[in-house]
């Protein structure tokens, strides 16, 4: 893997990039017990106040640790990734444990075997410190779930990390440790790095084999760099026949993530401010992005406006097809289990009840009309910029900006587009606003263009400028 910077002097293990550790641990300088010792500290400094993890297991988390270390001192590691802290979101199964899927409706029982990015991460020796913790049935984009306690933002407490994925994304930007792995189906991945100030992708439907698959879902990294993602997708892009539409092996150069320096020389780059639909863009969030383009421009890319491509049917029509899935998922529980789901939930699903089969019908279209319509505005760019959410993170106990059941998904109109076109976009920070919550910038490219895509982010983090600290717990 490409070298990045060392962790600047003083940096407490916790906090350092996966490449820097697994380069102290070839040099023998830090061993994997010392590294997950001090993540385990510090996330037992964080989490009263986060809440982000599920099934933390300290002792289980050690004996990874010592094993990984008895094999660096035979110089004979596992894997790629051996010894480094990781965790993974609560609806990626692990083997023989319980999956609530973020809703005290699930009756727990152990999983038969690891879902595909736990395997890759498993097979390549990383150290499993947490489950991070999920909203019901990964429906909502914050931290509210009716199993989990509330998640929180590291940057403000009084605000919501994003959602689906919300304990990954307060977890990477608090500091447990570098490397992260959550699931986006229409921004789940996207939402939290932005509104947590951290890096993510969501790639290529099919790049990173999950199971069980279904259209739009995409596994991903939730990192603090580009150069962590990279180095994870080397080894969770690798194959798994569960998922039936996982693409072709390939072999992808992920150690060439680093991008040279005249990187966005000629570049064409579309700038999408109106999304067509939802929420109006935030004034700060609006000139964030418009400086990162600048910067962009300034360093050679030609960038230009883009009229909005996704109508209010659209996502109209999206919403109303999963209203209807969840209300056929609620009606099959039984009354007592169906009555412990989140009354969000409850509301949003038992609202599609009088949908008729045309309906339903109809609201299905939608998904496909909003993949031919991206493909085509996308076409004419090497690659699109655009805010990932219209707003920073909002309250931290509303179920989504708007909290209102009936106008659920007003904040996902610029990346469910890209779950729906299997295109890759990427959530990479780009500035605080005036009380210090994180803005994530949206970079999206063509279809198969994962490497591409972190190119173009990697390229963005050397020319933004610097960014705040990393929030500390409260209390040092």
């Amino acid at each position: 893997m490409t070298s990045e910077a060392a962790p600047r002097p003083g940096t407490p293990l916790h906090g350092w990039p996966a490449h820097a550790l697994l380069a102290a641990y070839r040099e023998r300088s830090v061993s994997p017990v010392e590294a997950v010792q001090s993540v385990l500290e510090h996330v037992a400094r964080w989490e009263p106040h986060l809440h982000a993890t599920y099934l933390l297991r300290p002792e289980a988390a050690l004996a990874q640790a010592r094993a990984s270390e008895a094999r660096w001192l035979r110089g004979a590691p596992l894997g790629p990734l051996d010894g480094v802290p990781a965790t993974v979101k609560e609806n990626i199964a692990t083997e023989g444990d319980p999956m609530p899927l973020g809703t005290a409706a699930t009756e727990l029982a152990p999983a038969p075997a690891d879902a595909p990015p736990a395997a890759r991460l498993r097979e390549a020796g990383a150290v499993f410190v947490a489950k991070t913790t999920m909203p019901d049935y990964g429906m909502l984009s914050s931290g509210l779930s009716s199993f989990h306690p509330l998640a929180r933002n590291p940057w403000d407490l009084s605000r919501g990390p994003g959602g689906s994925s919300a304990g990954g994304g307060a977890a990477a930007a608090a500091g447990y440790g570098p490397l992260h792995v959550g699931t986006d189906i229409g921004g789940s991945l996207r939402l939290p790095a932005s509104w947590c100030g951290i890096f993510s992708l969501k790639p290529s439907l099919g790049r990173i084999p999950i199971d069980p698959p279904y259209t739009g879902r995409a596994a991903g990294p939730m990192t603090r760099t580009v150069a962590d993602a990279a180095l994870m997708m080397a080894v969770l892009s690798g194959a798994d026949a569960r998922d039936s539409m996982a693409l072709p092996p390939q072999a992808i150069a992920w150690d060439t993530f680093a991008a040279p320096p005249d990187f966005f020389r000629g570049q064409r780059l579309g700038l999408l401010l109106d999304a067509g639909c939802g929420l109006p863009v935030e004034a700060e969030v609006r000139e964030a992005v418009l400086r990162a383009a600048r910067r962009m421009e300034a360093a050679g890319a030609v960038v230009l406006p883009m009229e909005p491509f996704l109508t209010r049917a659209m996502l109209d029509g999206m919403d109303h097809f999963w209203r209807m899935r969840s209300l056929v998922d609620l009606r099959a529980l039984p009354a007592e289990r169906r009555d412990r789901v989140l009354p969000y939930i409850r509301a949003w699903a038992e609202s599609a009840g009088g949908l008729s089969g045309n309906d339903v019908f109809h609201a299905s279209q939608q998904f496909h009309a909003t993949r031919v319509a991206t493909v085509r505005a996308c076409a004419p760019f090497d690659y699109v910029l655009s805010p990932v959410a219209p707003m920073p993170a909002f309250t931290a106990e509303w179920a989504s900006p708007t909290n209102d059941p009936l106008r659920p998904l007003e904040h996902i109109a610029f990346t469910v587009p890209f779950n729906m076109s299997e295109q890759p976009a990427a959530s990479v920070p780009c500035g605080h606003t005036a009380g210090g919550l994180p803005i994530g910038l949206q970079i999206a490219g063509p279809r198969f263009d994962d490497l591409g895509v972190l190119r173009a982010a990697h390229a963005f983090e050397q020319i933004r400028g610097p960014l705040p600290p990393w929030p500390a717990p409260p209390g040092g």
